[in-house]
């Protein structure tokens, strides 16, 4: 497989690939999404950022410039998501509802012919306490069996000030991967989902 430029420095992405990024605060959430989705952008690929906490703009402005970033949500190639609206726009949250609304989004974005794949990042809602945190994470190991065969690539936004380290097992768990003070390491405790749920094995 050929590796994807991440915008990372040192950070080589590939096809399928499912990143935790752990960090602490909105500025180093910043310094992972921007140059992550701007080497998306140049790339040609669709990116789709899912970000709780405001301001969107000065996000967007570590991006590109003000004109550039227009053009880009204006042709559809970057879109920019609350987590709210999505995670909870069916209540209760489902895993089964959300990897749908990939397929949908992602299949959409292959069959137009623009892209040469896409890539995504997200964090939970300010309102995650509205989740079943089992369901969250049973979505997370589900995430792993749909991007399989994908040319795909999602990097999950965990802010250790907001969480602390309660979901630190639950994330281990379901990321292959994890990004880490600037490192990207392979997860020896990941599990795949059938171990993990093994009721939803075929």
């Amino acid at each position: 497989m050929e590796a994807r430029e991440s915008g990372l420095p040192g950070v080589e992405l590939f096809p399928g690939d499912h990143v935790c990024a752990m960090f602490f605060g909105l500025q180093e959430r910043d310094e992972i999404v921007a140059p992550y989705l701007e080497a998306g952008l140049r790339a040609g690929d669709k990116c789709i950022c899912i970000v709780d906490a405001p301001p969107l703009d000065v996000l967007a402005a570590r991006i590109g410039d003000e004109r550039e970033i227009e053009g880009y949500i204006a042709s559809e190639q970057l879109e920019l998501l609350s987590p709210v609206d999505l995670y909870l726009r069916v209540r209760p949250f489902s895993s089964e509802s959300m990897i749908e609304w990939w397929e949908d989004s992602l299949a959409a974005a292959s069959a137009s012919g623009v892209y040469r794949s896409s890539r995504a990042t997200g964090e939970m809602p300010g309102e995650w306490q509205a989740i079943a945190r089992e369901e969250w994470f049973h979505y997370e190991s589900d995430f792993n069996r749909f991007l399989e065969g994908h040319p795909d690539t999602i990097i999950c936004l965990y802010d250790l000030e907001r969480f602390g380290g309660g979901f630190m097992i639950d994330l281990l768990r379901t990321h292959p991967k994890l990004l880490m003070g600037g490192l990207l390491l392979e997860n020896p405790h990941w599990r795949r989902p059938e171990i993990l749920f093994p009721a939803d094995a075929p």
